[in-house]
């Protein structure tokens, strides 16, 4: 059944060029809060950002590893990543207060984010530590994945998510980066793949098949060098389709 709403989140705050313009066309900030990227200064900007455009605010929490960006799996003890998740989800949120605003939600970054759709372990560490630090906090992740039916066990409220420019695999994974059109880099391709998603309920994977996806999030990379271009062709694909751009948490 077609959607007659989506949220669109991006992923903020990371030191590209388009936070600023990206802003107005998106509902959700993940910001990126000090691990894979990010410390006061770009939180505060992000953050203040989003205000101005009435967009609803997530952590984006990784793995402490600035030199590979997050996106390098990590072999640290769980009391250590529980440690890290607070820090940085503490550090996004003391910036919050300061401006008079709230965390909504936390989506993990990168490797953290795809280890976390495949290991329930895992899984249920992220949604633990997140309903310690604040059950009110939402947890998105991949639709389907194992980061979603944690974050149902701890009684959060949970938004799965799909990717506009990224391929699928037909378990429902995202192709991984290091294989070639991992990042859909037409924009005509990747508005299509949003499309499909909203209106169709699904995907089409890499192997030609069809993986049936209910999300309630659409996610547009913000380092892509084409996300500004990606999110303004998306709008106008859903705005012809009469589909309401407005926050999971909103809807």
């Amino acid at each position: 059944m077609a959607a007659t709403s989506i949220d669109l989140n991006a992923d903020l705050g990371e030191g590209g060029g388009d936070d600023a313009s990206l802003m107005p066309l998106i509902s959700s900030a993940n910001i990126a809060c000090g691990g894979h990227t990010g410390d006061v200064d770009s939180m505060r900007t992000a953050v203040r950002l989003a205000c101005r455009h009435g967009v609803v605010i997530g952590a984006h929490p990784s793995y402490p590893g600035r030199e590979h960006f997050g996106r390098v799996s990590m072999d640290i003890s769980q009391m250590r990543l529980a440690e890290v998740i607070t820090a940085q989800l503490w550090a996004l949120k003391a910036v919050c207060i300061e401006e008079g605003v709230a965390v909504a939600y936390v989506k993990p970054h990168g490797a953290l984010y795809n280890d976390a759709a495949r290991h329930p372990g895992l899984a249920a560490l992220i949604a633990a530590t997140v309903r310690e630090i604040d059950p009110d906090l939402a947890l998105m992740g991949l639709a389907g994945s194992a980061l979603i039916e944690a974050g149902n066990y701890q009684g959060l409220t949970t938004i799965p998510e799909a990717f506009v420019d990224r391929a699928y695999l037909a378990d429902g994974s995202l192709m991984p980066r290091d294989r070639p059109g991992a990042v859909l880099s037409d924009d005509a391709a990747a508005v299509a793949q949003a499309r499909s998603l909203t209106l169709e309920g699904g995907v089409r994977t890499a192997d030609g098949g069809w993986l049936a996806l209910e999300a309630r999030s659409l996610c547009l990379h913000g380092d892509n060098p084409h996300a500004l271009h990606l999110a303004r062709a998306t709008r106008e694909m859903l705005a012809r389709n009469e589909v309401r751009v407005v926050s999971a948490l909103l809807a």
